[in-house]
């Protein structure tokens, strides 16, 4: 049985037995590149990200994390979904059921595709790639939206979960261009941001795509699981004289906050999972936090506004899932909230981070450079509520402890003092002050213009 045999049999018995025992009835399920990562995952820890088992650390996560800043690192995404959509209704579909114009969508070409609910709040989010002319791929922390959406009409279109015969790696920061030119022994100069195009890596045809996850110059290889253990060591060894690092769960999510990025399940829940389109690849469980949501778990959905996905140019004409609740919103405008950075104050983080070294009650701990899964904390100024926190992490980058908050309008320029409720209730919760701040948290370089050289 070969490698993608191998992970499409496990990623089906994973898929039917979510939430049960784990190895007694849930089999535990690793990236195909998993052998060729064993190599440098010297320290053998392991976490879960969607349904994927992947190395916590290489090296350290201070270095890891700085590494798509300092040279770039080789990260492993091949717990995304990935879901190809075909035929000849199928960009009529994706038209309907995302935000984004897909009017003049190029052959190659990649889009955020942010999919809402009929309530106008995200349900899914992912990239979209033009593969051909009535082909798509949707790679996504979860494309179970999609495929019910899909299969709730009739559209002329198929939708196939392709996800355990690919990988996703990422190769992010100033010299990822050089180690894939080393790689693939051609200049890769021509691919614009947000582009793609087909390649050949050690010999294995691949598709290479510009994308920016961590704010920097930076790449996904995709190809077939098979050679995902070759195509994983080839990488390393190309760029071991540029410094490449391997990324190892833990920093996987530092960059995006420190690109302004919201993620899916981490900075908001989707609003698919009260549906039958709910998302497989997700944790169980609730999130963490001093948050206490007045209306319950909706209060965890955002509108695409609120994590800076709206429309520039007002609401567009064309129809989309969810456009008339985004119309019903603009016509009843009140106050509204929008995403920004915060920048925690530092003695106040030492506080909560040395408390078990002094007296008194101890509040919840930090871990570092930052917690798992979803934690939401409340937000306060002159003592009352105007916004939410996500993703508190430290950026050795920046030196300092950021966040994302959706936020009051009103608290929104930076430069605004506010306070974060550290801890759950009933803990011995902390005030923490921090500052508002203009996001991206750093030069925003995704853009990086490589034509020449």
């Amino acid at each position: 049985m070969g490698t993608a045999d191998i992970q499409r049999t496990t990623y089906d018995a994973v898929r039917r037995s979510k939430g049960a025992p784990f190895i007694a009835e849930r089999p535990a399920y690793f990236s195909p590149a998993a052998a060729a990562q064993d190599a440098g995952n010297t320290r053998g820890g392991f976490g879960e990200f969607a349904q994927t088992l992947l190395p916590l650390e290489y090296t350290d996560w201070t270095e890891e994390s700085a590494a798509h800043v300092s040279a770039c690192y080789l990260g492993d995404w091949s717990s995304l979904h990935k879901v190809l959509v075909r035929g000849r209704g199928a960009r009529d579909f994706l038209s309907w059921l995302g935000m984004r114009d897909l009017t003049r969508f190029e052959y190659g070409q990649i889009k955020h595709h942010v999919q809402l609910d009929e309530h106008g709040r995200v349900a899914s989010e992912g990239v979209l790639c033009r593969l051909a002319e009535e082909e798509f791929l949707y790679t996504a922390g979860s494309g179970d939206w999609l495929i019910w959406q899909l299969g709730r009409g009739d559209w002329d279109a198929e939708a196939l979960d392709v996800s355990p015969e690919r990988f996703i790696f990422g190769v992010q920061g100033p010299v990822s261009l050089a180690v894939l030119e080393e790689l693939t022994g051609e200049s890769l100069r021509d691919i614009g941001f947000s582009r793609s195009r087909a390649s050949r890596l050690a010999g294995v045809p691949v598709r290479i795509l510009r994308t920016g996850i961590s704010g920097e110059l930076g790449y996904e290889i995709h190809g077939p699981a098979e050679q995902a253990g070759e195509i994983w060591s080839a990488t390393v060894e190309a760029g071991r004289p540029l410094g490449i690092s391997q990324l190892g769960l833990r920093s996987q999510p530092v960059q995006h906050i420190e690109a302004g990025i919201a993620t899916n399940g981490l900075d908001y829940l989707p609003a698919s999972i009260l549906t039958p389109g709910a998302p497989t690849q997700f944790r169980t469980g609730r999130p963490g936090g001093s948050y206490v949501p007045a209306n319950g778990i909706t209060d965890y959905f955002r509108k695409p506004a609120e994590l800076g996905w709206g429309f520039r140019k007002g609401l567009p004409g064309r129809d989309f899932l969810g456009r008339d609740a985004l119309a019903a919103d603009a016509a009843a405008y009140g106050p509204r909230r929008t995403l920004v950075g915060l920048r925690w104050n530092t003695a106040d983080v030492v506080g909560v981070l040395t408390a078990a070294l002094g007296e008194g009650d101890l509040p919840d701990p930090m871990e570092l450079p930052r917690g798992r899964g979803p934690v939401f904390d409340q937000v306060l100024a002159d003592g009352r509520p105007v916004g939410v926190s996500t993703g508190r992490t430290v950026s050795v980058n920046l030196r300092s402890t950021i966040s994302l908050c959706v936020i009051d309008e009103s608290r929104a320029t930076p430069g605004t003092e506010v306070v974060v409720v550290w801890g759950r209730p009933g803990t011995a919760q902390r005030e923490i002050r921090a500052t508002v701040a203009a996001l991206p948290f750093k030069p925003d370089r995704r853009r990086t213009d490589v034509s020449a050289g």
